[in-house]
């Protein structure tokens, strides 16, 4: 059975990128060289569900669960604000960057979309949804105890006007990402 490893996300604009890269290298700087594998600039985007390995005899049956998702929902607009780690500071696995705006809104359109995906194959998410974008992956905690995460960074917005299914290819220079499906809000 053919599989790709897959994903729905939200596409970033070049701006949000471009003050996401810029944070980033912020706090880049306070951080030992090796610690954080940060992500890069055009790579970021807003993960609405990671899918995992998923089989290509299963994407049409998901294309029609975005469609069907997104054919009701109004495009939205969220816009950057705060930093922080996830699962908390002394021990941080993920730095991010936070969202404000239509953030209930977002989540909604999440339950939609996930209840959607219970029947093509996929259970409902246990953790709850925490909008963020990730800046980086912590390679070692352990060279982190003391590191404030916060940083000022502009209120770009962020215009979610569709929604993406996307095919992640891992190699050693990093993902190669692939858009194979993309849904624009009504």
């Amino acid at each position: 059975m053919k599989t790709i490893r897959a994903f729905v996300a939200v596409e970033l604009a070049a701006e949000v990128k471009q003050e996401l890269g810029r944070v980033a290298g912020v706090l880049a700087g306070r951080v030992p060289e090796r610690s954080v594998r940060w992500v890069k600039p055009e790579l970021m985007h807003l993960t609405l569900r990671f899918l995992g390995e998923t089989a290509v005899s299963k994407l049409d049956a998901l294309t029609q669960t975005i469609d069907r998702a997104a054919q009701k929902q109004p495009a939205l607009t969220l816009y950057l604000q705060g930093t922080g780690c996830f699962p908390h500071a002394n021990r941080p696995r993920v730095i991010w960057a936070g969202l404000a705006g239509q953030v209930a809104e977002l989540a909604a359109f999440k339950r939609e979309l996930d209840a959607g995906l219970v029947p093509v194959g996929w259970a409902v998410e246990e953790r709850p949804f925490k909008p963020h974008l990730t800046l980086g992956r912590v390679n070692d905690a352990s060279q982190l105890r003391g590191v404030s995460w916060e940083v000022d960074m502009r209120k770009v917005m962020v215009e979610v006007t569709a929604v993406h299914l996307i095919e992640s290819q891992l190699t050693r220079q990093g993902p190669i990402y692939t858009t194979r499906h993309t849904t624009h809000f009504s």
